[in-house]
């Protein structure tokens, strides 16, 4: 009689075990799906407005791109064959490619490099990392004004290169107005770059580094196998975003050399849309800036692919 009740108690036991289990997957996935919906609800704000301000307009741009100046007559790709056919553009596009192949790799490595002088003098570091994010507070009118005491004919610079017995340059309209558009560059960019490599630096722990030391290895060492990679992820974020910056150095061009500089070298992609716009060319205007964000885009992807492979 004993034997015959365990097994119907015992069945009893298994049989709640299963409801017990089919009840849990359940119960998650409605936890998920509510979590998912919290987050979404935190995240709409941010979504409506960069949909409202970004995604609405410029998918408003790629339409126009299509269509006449008033936006009646379909026109097909004949504004993108007009765009490349430009030799203004062609120009502008050169420059700027220019541009951003010399001033985005000579950011990384020299604000890289503030950013490890700075770990390496952690008494005086915090000192020095203020002066190197003033430049980010200071107005970009200052900064023209003080562009146009530096390098105009009867500047700062051209009255040192006297002193020394040179002869004087005249920076802005000679191709030597694009290395002054660079200096600008890397001078106003330098101190946001060391904060991002900061941030990623102050991520490795030091354990790393202390066990490379007890295997013999030096600065140089830990340096490569220890620091790079685990700097993988921050190159990536460091890199798209130096690239973003690059195109905002326009202002401090089109402030000190205007709609037309003097000097080819520093005509830029924004100049040119600038101008297009000033004489509501629309349709050249929104095929330009369409091209423009694909091949942004593309060199976005190619680099988180790249990063992704080595990681």
């Amino acid at each position: 009689m004993q034997n015959a009740a365990e097994p119907r108690h015992f069945r009893r036991t298994v049989v709640q075990g299963q409801a017990t289990s089919r009840k849990q997957p359940s119960m998650f996935n409605a936890n998920k799906v509510r979590e998912g919906l919290i987050a979404l609800a935190f995240l709409a704000p941010s979504l409506l407005g960069i949909s409202i301000f970004f995604l609405v307009p410029f998918a408003d741009t790629i339409r126009r791109s299509f269509y006449d100046v008033r936006v009646v007559n379909f026109i097909g790709l004949e504004s993108y064959s007009s765009v490349i056919n430009n030799t203004a553009f062609r120009l502008a596009a050169a420059n700027t490619a220019k541009f951003v192949a010399v001033c985005v790799p000579l950011l990384l490595l020299i604000s890289l490099t503030t950013a490890l002088l700075l770990r390496s003098i952690k008494p005086l570091g915090r000192i020095f990392k203020t002066s190197f994010l003033l430049p980010m507070a200071v107005p970009v009118a200052s900064i023209v004004l003080l562009w146009q005491a530096m390098f105009n004919y009867g500047g700062i610079a051209n009255g040192v290169l006297v002193w020394l017995g040179f002869t004087p340059i005249d920076f802005m309209a000679t191709s030597s107005a694009f290395w002054v558009l660079i200096f600008t560059y890397l001078w106003k960019n330098n101190g946001y770059n060391m904060v991002l490599w900061l941030a990623g630096l102050d991520g490795i722990s030091e354990t790393l580094y202390e066990a490379a030391r007890v295997d013999g290895a030096n600065s140089f060492q830990a340096f490569r196998y220890i620091t790079m990679p685990c700097l993988l992820p921050t190159v990536g974020i460091v890199t798209i975003l130096s690239l973003l910056n690059s195109f905002k150095v326009f202002r401090e061009a089109y402030l000190v050399a205007g709609a037309y500089p003097e000097s080819d070298s520093i005509y830029l992609l924004q100049h040119l849309f600038n101008n297009w716009f000033q004489n509501l060319d629309i349709s050249r205007l929104s095929a330009a800036a369409a091209m423009l964000a694909a091949v942004l885009l593309g060199i976005i992807l190619l680099m988180r692919r790249t990063l992704d492979v080595d990681e």
